[in-house]
């Protein structure tokens, strides 16, 4: 028995649950799902900069002092995370469509 393409792999996945694996911890697990690896690290590696970036950012805030700039910090963060979770849903969604179009 011959092993399944990565396309074929990609087409008899279930189009939602990658749709909702990366939506909801939004980490783009649905791409391990997938067995899309590449696009999994670049999720990975993006998520790890958009965190250490607003840590720096956040640096020199005082909670107790500055609230108004460390909840418009925090909105920042979630809202960049929220995009993530977003684009990389939309996109999973879509090479699934392209796979089992093509397939």
């Amino acid at each position: 028995m011959e092993p399944l393409s990565k396309q074929q792999i990609l087409a008899s996945g279930s189009l939602w649950v990658a749709v909702v694996l990366n939506l909801v911890p939004g980490l783009g697990t649905g791409y391990i799902y997938q067995r899309r690896w590449k696009a999994y690290w670049i999720t990975s590696a993006l998520a790890t900069a958009w965190f250490v970036a607003g840590a720096l950012q956040a640096q020199g805030f005082d909670p107790v002092l500055q609230p108004d700039l460390m909840q418009r910090n925090q909105l920042i963060g979630l809202s960049g995370f929220l995009v993530l979770a977003g684009v990389t849903a939309w996109e999973a969604a879509a090479a699934a469509g392209k796979a089992r179009a093509s397939s």
